[in-house]
């Protein structure tokens, strides 16, 4: 993995009327990592995604590039984007809207005939290609503009919501081609509500809640730090002792089943030990807080905060 920073966003801040969209935020991606960009509604997130894609420009800070220099153009071709909002031309056939996409992004004409037939044929989309997009379903639609987000091979590429529209099947799919994408050495900025794909997929992430970033960091280290696990449990025998248990809290049990969390000065492995001899684990899981948790923790605190 390389150590170097393909993204540098420094102290930048804007202004809507009395409205501070975004305050001071500043943050790194890095090539061969996937950065989580998360945060409630009306956060921040698209305003600093506008930012980053010179759609508009901030008041205050700077935004550069490893691998551009500050000319828009050298900027638009070597950055992908997928906007949340849907930007493809409904009466266009696929391979044609991708090849006039990627030749935007000064990719040869004939070279952007062959990626696209190439990315068509891996998205199982072959059946559709001379087809118009207005035929094609909605999640058919996210798959052929993933595609022209990232058919130019860019450094860096913004992904604003890629599994919207798509079922379970199709999401599995583009997650693998996003981790396909960091392992090749890109730089991805995944921005996302569906906690679990991110979880999965990124190595650091960037919360921002009312314009100023309240969470940053390896992602692992993060849920490290917020000391507690959760655990789950399914087992024979007599449930209810386990609430007794030093550092067992928000315990919760049903028939054969339960879930609680124990407190970070209790180690796993002590807490293991002493479950109940007669107890027979049909299964156990430990591990740290889901980042679904530790978003919900941190955005609520800042409320109470301001309360």
């Amino acid at each position: 993995m390389q150590d170097t920073t393909s993204l540098t966003i420094q102290n930048i801040s804007k202004t809507f009327d009395t409205v501070r969209a975004v305050q001071d935020v500043s943050f790194e991606a890095r090539p061969g990592q996937i950065l989580g960009l998360l945060g409630p509604n009306g956060a921040g997130k698209t305003t600093t995604i506008r930012m980053i894609m010179g759609i508009m420009q901030p008041d205050t800070g700077t935004i550069g590039f490893s691998f551009a220099t500050s000319d828009p153009v050298s900027i638009r071709e070597r950055v992908g984007y997928l906007p949340e909002e849907r930007g493809l031309y409904g009466d266009a056939k696929i391979h044609d809207l991708l090849v006039y996409f990627a030749e935007l992004k000064g990719v040869d004409r004939n070279d952007a005939k062959r990626r696209a037939s190439a990315w068509i044929d891996r998205m199982d989309l072959s059946d559709w290609a001379t087809k118009k997009v207005e035929k094609l379903s909605k999640g058919m639609q996210q798959k052929v503009q993933f595609i022209a987000a990232i058919l130019h091979q860019p450094d860096l590429v913004i992904l604003d919501e890629p599994f919207s529209g798509l079922d379970p099947v199709h999401q599995d799919v583009i997650k693998a081609f996003i981790a396909e994408l960091r392992d090749d050495g890109m730089t991805v900025l995944l921005s996302s509500h569906q906690m679990n794909r991110v979880e999965e997929l990124c190595d650091r992430i960037f919360l921002i809640h009312r314009g100023q970033r309240v969470l940053y960091g390896n992602l692992a280290e993060i849920k490290e730090s917020f000391g507690d696990h959760v655990v789950h449990m399914r087992f024979d025998g007599d449930g209810s002792v386990l609430s007794t248990l030093p550092g067992v809290c928000e315990f919760t049990h049903s028939e054969g089943c339960a879930d609680f969390v124990l407190s970070q000065e209790h180690a796993p492995d002590a807490f293991v030990r002493q479950l109940p001899a007669d107890m027979t684990i049909r299964a156990l899981h430990i591990d740290r807080p889901p980042l679904h948790d530790i978003f919900v923790k941190t955005i609520e605190g800042r409320i109470d905060e301001t309360a």
